[in-house]
């Protein structure tokens, strides 16, 4: 607690960069479907990342949601799937294919490359 005067302590800059992968973000497709997702998991996209963290007053920093209206509920799902299946698989300890149905795998490939991850 800070007192009258006093001012707060210094924040380690570790602490503030593991502050910045909490929480959650809200990602909107394109039908407005919304999916709730850590913000851990949203930063395995570069493109999240950078609009999530930047420090140039983008909305989606502000507000925590992302809206994608060019991406599909369905492939939007899965590319969620694929944050959290990047996330677990990451340390390279255990492997393990993600599955990626060969009806989508164009629109699938488009949102990836836009999304840089």
């Amino acid at each position: 607690m800070v007192g009258k005067g006093e001012a707060p302590a210094p924040r380690d800059p570790e602490e503030e960069e593991e502050e910045d992968t909490g929480g959650v973000v809200k990602l909107i497709s394109a039908e407005g479907f919304e999916f709730v997702i850590d913000k851990k998991a949203a930063m395995v996209s570069n493109t999240l990342r950078n609009m999530l963290t930047s420090p140039g007053g983008f909305s989606e920093t502000r507000q925590g949601e992302v809206r994608f209206p060019e991406i599909s509920t369905h492939i939007l799902e899965k590319i969620c799937q694929y944050f959290y299946w990047s996330l677990h698989y990451s340390s390279g300890q255990e492997t393990a294919e993600f599955p990626i149905e060969p009806e989508i795998t164009l629109d699938l490939m488009m949102a990836a490359n836009y999304l840089d991850t």
